[in-house]
């Protein structure tokens, strides 16, 4: 198959069965490996809609400067599409993000700027706001930006419900920005309302890239509750665990958003006696060599 462009190559990503991970009869956990997206994660799939629907409706023109904020796999997903769409990218983010992100970013030719890593994506988040409104800065806003999660109901969602042949019942996303979770929720509901929809997010005091227990001021505001059937609370030490496990058991080299991702299915799956659990796979892990992840 010959590609006209490197951004049709985005989405129709795999499902991987679990074959080493538990063992129940009549459960079956399939991984969506969302890092054979080109830029390498899920968050290929939200910028690129988000850039398109803008051009389209005419918010932004060929030749402007847009800025976001990211802990990284996003960013890395705007400065792909950005480069290719003939748009500046400004992207800011913590200063701990590992080093492979930042090179990447800069590689498809986004300016990064980094913020104190004690204020987090919080930091990250205010100084963007602050650009767009001193700077003329043109803000994408993944979170609180409807083509995020428009991109998961268009795509990901009926992928899923494709690929299983309808026979999914729950699924299971790590919750960033939610947009994954919320697309994914909204289209699968739409074809069979008992399917369950499970969100991971970090036990407090846990660190996790990619994964946040937002404060209340943070919240995203395409997140919605009511599309969420059960949250799983995963620990640091916990996804970091399975990140290892997936890499060693599966040969899925990932990194910890998606081994909290798969450490919330199998507590799910703890909990059930039959079903198909599809978790989200976010990226890979060698962007993760320069942490001690992978030791």
């Amino acid at each position: 198959m010959i590609s006209k462009n490197i951004l049709d190559t985005i989405g129709n990503t795999p499902l991987i069965e679990s074959r080493n991970l538990f063992s129940k009869e009549n459960v079956r956990l399939l991984l969506k490996m969302e890092g054979h997206n080109p830029g390498g994660s899920v968050k290929d799939r939200p910028a690129f809609n988000m850039i398109k629907a803008a051009l389209e409706r005419g918010d932004i023109r060929k030749g402007d400067h847009l800025v976001e904020a990211t802990s990284g796999n996003t960013g890395i997903a705007l400065a792909l599409i950005a480069n290719c769409m003939g748009l500046k990218m400004s992207l800011i983010m913590p200063e701990n993000s590992t080093e492979e992100r930042v090179k990447t970013m800069r590689a498809y030719g986004a300016e990064v700027i980094l913020t104190s890593a004690d204020d987090g994506i919080e930091g990250s988040r205010d100084l963007a706001f602050k650009l767009r409104d001193e700077s003329g800065y043109t803000l994408l806003n993944q979170f609180g930006n409807d083509d995020n999660w428009q991109a998961h109901y268009k795509t990901t969602g009926p992928e899923i419900w494709r690929d299983t042949e309808g026979a999914v019942t729950h699924f299971v996303s790590a919750m960033g920005t939610t947009g994954t979770i919320m697309g994914v929720s909204t289209y699968l509901k739409e074809q069979n309302r008992n399917i369950q929809v499970v969100g991971a997010q970090p036990k407090d005091g846990s660190s996790i890239p990619g994964i946040r227990k937002w404060p209340k001021e943070y919240v995203p505001t395409i997140f919605n509750p009511y599309k969420v059937d059960k949250v799983i609370e995963v620990s640091e030490k916990e996804a970091a665990a399975m990140s290892v496990r997936l890499a060693k058991e599966e040969g899925v080299f990932a990194g910890m958003s998606s081994g909290g991702s798969v450490a919330s299915a199998l507590k799910l799956i703890e909990t059930i006696e039959e079903g198909i659990v599809v978790a989200i796979i976010c990226d890979r892990g060698d962007r993760y060599l320069s942490s001690s992840l992978f030791g």
